[in-house]
């Protein structure tokens, strides 16, 4: 691909991110998106056929960047240190990046069967709640899965608030 090719795609995808996180599936338009790209519908439909797979494509970036966001987490010795941080890199995350928001809001209301964000982030919040229990962090009473749950909820519930927050 050229260079101004992979430059337009760029974006346009930057465009499209900004205009389903804000809009939703429904409410977003091919004419706003391009109108975001400064370009034309021509060059829009170059490279994505329909409002369908550029949300697709939205969609897929959103998810990688979850899965680097937990690559890049820092181990640590004290797993409740370390869900800490899990769960403040996925809200930092989702307040700071469009395609991790237009990705959230297109799991909501997106005609496509794509598996759901949480299978991507939700094992790690297992396996760090998991470790706190052998490591007898968690208070005596306090069942792992019941854990997993209420974290779960904070985080999505966190990660959705900064998402009105900002408008989408």
């Amino acid at each position: 691909m050229q260079k101004r090719a992979a430059r337009t795609r760029r974006t346009v995808l930057e465009a499209a991110a900004d205009e389903f996180a804000e809009r939703g599936y429904e409410g977003a338009s091919l004419q706003g998106v391009a109108w975001r790209a400064a370009t034309s519908i021509g060059a829009l439909t170059f490279h994505f056929r329909n409002k369908t797979a550029l949300a697709e494509e939205v969609r897929t970036a959103g998810s990688a960047r979850f899965t680097v966001c937990l690559e890049e987490l820092p181990p640590c010795a004290d797993p409740l240190r370390e869900l800490r941080t899990l769960v403040g890199a996925l809200v930092r995350l989702a307040h700071e990046d469009p395609f991790v928001r237009a990705a959230r809001r297109l799991e909501a209301d997106a005609p496509e069967d794509a598996p759901p964000l949480t299978e991507i982030w939700l094992p790690v919040l297992r396996t760090q709640l998991d470790r706190a229990h052998s490591a007898r962090r968690l208070r005596p009473g306090v069942a792992p899965e019941d854990a997993v749950a209420m974290l779960s909820h904070l985080a999505e519930g966190a990660m959705a608030a900064h998402g009105a927050a900002r408008g989408a």
